[in-house]
């Protein structure tokens, strides 16, 4: 399966992160991993793509490794729809204390507008 990663930095991409490296590994999926630029966290791009060279390093996965620039959402969404990928996974999705789902703006635009499956990893 050909897969797209998109992970922005968030506790919840880098478990996502961790986690389709683990079914890649498993499945020998076609992976590759666009990291966006996401306002609402502080790790930088070049700490985000360390964390993800350490991870493929240690499931022995290769993967390629791409920085989209512009709006995250709509940067994932692109490149998914025109790279015929077949799935697009992205980290999010917290409980609120009143038990419903919440997710950050790049997971929602994502999910409201991509033709790709999306599978949001909590």
């Amino acid at each position: 399966m050909k897969v797209l990663l998109g992970i922005g930095g968030s506790d919840d991409s880098i478990r996502a992160l961790e986690k389709t490296v683990e079914r890649t590994a498993d499945a020998g999926d076609d992976l590759t991993i666009a990291v966006v630029d996401n306002p609402a966290v502080e790790r930088s791009r070049e700490d985000i793509e360390t964390t993800v060279g350490d991870v493929l390093g240690d499931h022995g996965v290769d993967a390629t490794v791409l920085r989209l620039d512009g709006d995250p959402g709509s940067a994932l969404v692109d490149l998914a729809e025109n790279e015929g990928f077949e799935q697009l996974v992205l980290g999010g999705g917290q409980r609120s204390p009143m038990g419903k789902i919440q997710i950050g703006n790049i997971a929602e635009f994502v999910l409201l507008n991509s033709h790709v499956t999306v599978t949001l990893v909590r």
